[in-house]
């Protein structure tokens, strides 16, 4: 098996796998670039994803929250076909349509830590790789932990 030091990215990019239509594999997994959400003044996060042209991609395809809590994310398309964005929210889901070089706002609250995936559903948007994650870092509540007796470790 050949290992190399390329980023992913990179790599998908060099043997030519980035573009629509380019090679039947396409993209498998999202693996654009990793993003922060900025907090504002009122606590709220705000955040901008786009769809570049012509890659399938959400750009950045992680999201990166410092905590939980609400919020307001921006999304471009900026591509020259028509993709939608289906968002978490707190155990409910947004929808968001985004024809071609429009964009589009969604408020999010998410009340916990953890991976929140999202995509675009119509076509074969997320079988061709328009998929991404918002990660919300932190601590697990009390009252949401197990209260179970220490597990025995190899």
């Amino acid at each position: 098996m050949a290992t190399t030091n390329v980023e992913p990215a990179g790599l998908v990019s060099e043997l030519g796998l980035d573009k629509q239509n380019r090679a039947s594999l396409g993209r498998l997994l999202g693996h654009g670039s990793v993003g922060r959400a900025e907090e504002g003044e009122d606590g709220r996060m705000h955040a901008t994803i786009r769809i570049p042209p012509d890659e399938l991609a959400w750009e950045p395809a992680i999201l990166a929250l410092p905590h939980s809590g609400d919020l307001e994310l921006e999304i471009v398309n900026d591509d020259e076909n028509t993709h939608c964005a289906l968002l978490p929210s707190n155990g409910d889901q947004q929808f968001l349509w985004l024809p071609n070089f429009s964009r589009g706002t969604a408020s999010l609250k998410l009340n916990g830590p953890g991976y929140y995936w999202f995509s675009s559903p119509i076509g074969n948007d997320e079988g061709r790789g328009l998929t991404g994650a918002i990660v919300v870092m932190g601590e697990s509540p009390p009252e949401a932990r197990l209260d179970r007796p220490p597990q025995p470790r190899p």
